[in-house]
């Protein structure tokens, strides 16, 4: 059985940093695009950033410059927030999917396999 499971979420004051991380098991994972994912309450659930195991990574605009994902071999992946803001307060997901040249990472319908969640909350 698959299974995504995050971790390192919790309560941080505006400026902190939290790293966040998501080991996979139940398959091999090898060659699988991994992404982060998060929701705010009565909010869509929006990309954040998603790596391939190539290296070449994506990021959403509002986390660029803050927020760097990577991979370990043990197909675990990490998603290092720092600068972190108010408006980063939401659950994030872990997400996998099977790589396919036609990919799009950054769409919530691409991936297979998710996570239950790790609540992020950033106090002003």
């Amino acid at each position: 059985q698959v299974q995504l499971v995050e971790s390192g979420g919790g309560l941080v004051q505006a400026g902190g940093s939290l790293r966040l991380s998501c080991a996979a098991s139940g398959r091999p994972f090898v060659n699988y695009p991994m992404g982060w994912f998060r929701q705010a309450p009565g909010k869509e659930r929006e990309f954040v950033a998603a790596i391939r195991w190539s290296g070449v990574t994506y990021y959403s605009d509002s986390v660029k410059g803050r927020f760097t994902i990577s991979l370990d071999t043990k197909s675990t992946v990490y998603l290092q927030m720092n600068s972190l803001k108010p408006e980063d307060t939401a659950v994030y997901y872990c997400a996998a999917t099977p790589y396919t040249p036609s990919n799009d990472f950054t769409s919530v319908n691409e991936y297979r396999y998710w996570g239950q969640g790790t609540q992020v909350t950033v106090s002003s």
